[in-house]
């Protein structure tokens, strides 16, 4: 845990998957049925925690065998189906981390501007907040979508802050992989990691993050006097 104030902190930028929301168990659930289906043997809940973090299509990539990876067209049908089997399930046991929706609480009563920025599936993404997430806490949602590219880039990230009317340089930017520190860096925003999501401390430092946070509660020392 590495902490401070970070003086001018006028919005925060979080990640989805494995920040705000625990949905590990329903994106394994929903991409071992299509492997499955297709004769590929399927993965532990554990290996997600590595599959995850570069959008829906790489997940999927990565799941494939080593040395076995499918003609073009069956992957894009094992893709589909994924996709499928997680619009039939990606409620079932997703659910926000404990404190997420206390620390949401605090950083609207302090007027904090908040965004999501993922790389899941931007309907997905957008049906993930309004369900499991007060969605009226954020001023932006973005998932990956056409025209946008995904994390690491950092054109999410700045559309966020534009969206907020906030400079990127006096944003948080939160999540749990390596992929999202380099885009808090690339973007210009104060990277922050958080250790109760999918990925270890190293990773995160290694990417750039200035702070770990060990639980939601954390993140308030680091917006300084309001």
């Amino acid at each position: 845990m590495i902490w401070s104030a970070m003086p001018g902190v006028d919005a925060v930028v979080f990640d989805l998957d494995g920040t705000l929301l625990d949905t590990l168990e329903d994106l394994a659930e929903s991409l071992n049925a299509a492997l499955e289906e297709a004769g590929y043997p399927p993965h532990p809940v554990s290996a997600y925690r590595y599959f995850v973090g570069d959008g829906a299509r790489r997940l999927v990539e990565r799941a494939f065998p080593p040395g076995r990876p499918p003609a073009e067209e069956e992957a894009d049908r094992i893709y589909r189906n994924y996709l499928r089997h997680y619009g039939e399930c990606w409620d079932r046991k997703s659910k926000p981390y404990p404190g997420i929706l206390e620390l949401l609480d605090l950083l609207r009563d302090l007027g904090i501007p908040l965004a999501v920025c993922s790389n899941k599936p931007d309907a997905f993404t957008r049906l993930c907040v309004e369900r499991l997430l007060p969605p009226q806490r954020f001023a932006a949602v973005i998932g990956q979508r056409e025209g946008v590219p995904r994390k690491p880039d950092p054109a999410a990230a700045l559309l966020a802050a534009r969206q907020m009317g906030v400079d990127p340089g006096a944003c948080l930017f939160v999540g749990d992989s390596g992929v999202d520190m380099e885009t808090a860096c690339r973007a210009g925003m104060a990277p922050i990691g958080v250790l109760w999501g999918f990925r270890e401390a190293g990773e995160l430092l290694g990417a750039g993050a200035r702070c770990l946070l060990a639980s939601p509660a954390e993140l308030e020392p680091l917006l300084g006097p309001r």
